[in-house]
C-alpha cells in the first residue's frame, strides 16, 4: 500500500476517525530531508499495511491543519491513535528509527 495523501478537507475523516494507527508526514515539495525519507515511508506502508496507515500532507497546500498541530519544521510526523495524537518525531531518520518509533507508539 503506498502512502496517501490528505487535506485540510479530509484530515479529520482520514486520520481522526481512521479504524487503526495514522502516521502523518507533514512536508514541503521544496524540503530536502523530507524527500529523504519518503522512500522509507513507501516500503513502511507497504510493510505495515493493515496496521498503521500513513498518509502525507503538504504544508504548503494544507496550511490549517499544520497551523492547528503547531508545525514549525518539517518533516514532522505525527502519529494519531483512536482520533489523538500519540507521538511526534520532528526531522528526518533512517528507515529503521522510523520502524521503531511507530512500532513502539502505534
Amino acid at each position: 500500500m503506498m502512502t496517501s495523501k490528505v487535506t485540510d478537507s479530509s484530515f479529520e475523516a482520514d486520520v481522526l476517525k481512521a479504524d487503526k494507527p495514522v502516521v502523518v508526514d507533514f512536508w514541503a515539495e521544496w524540503c530536502g530531508p523530507c524527500r529523504a525519507i519518503a522512500p522509507a515511508l513507501e516500503e513502511l506502508s507497504t510493510e505495515l499495511d493493515g496496521k498503521v496507515k500513513i498518509v502525507k500532507l503538504n504544508v504548503d497546500e494544507n496550511p490549517n491543519t499544520a497551523a492547528q498541530f503547531g508545525i514549525r519544521s518539517i518533516p514532522t510526523l505525527l502519529l494519531f491513535k483512536d482520533g489523538k495524537l500519540a507521538a511526534q518525531k520532528v526531522g528526518a531518520s533512517h528507515k529503521t528509527d522510523l520502524s521503531n518509533w511507530i512500532g513502539a507508539n502505534a
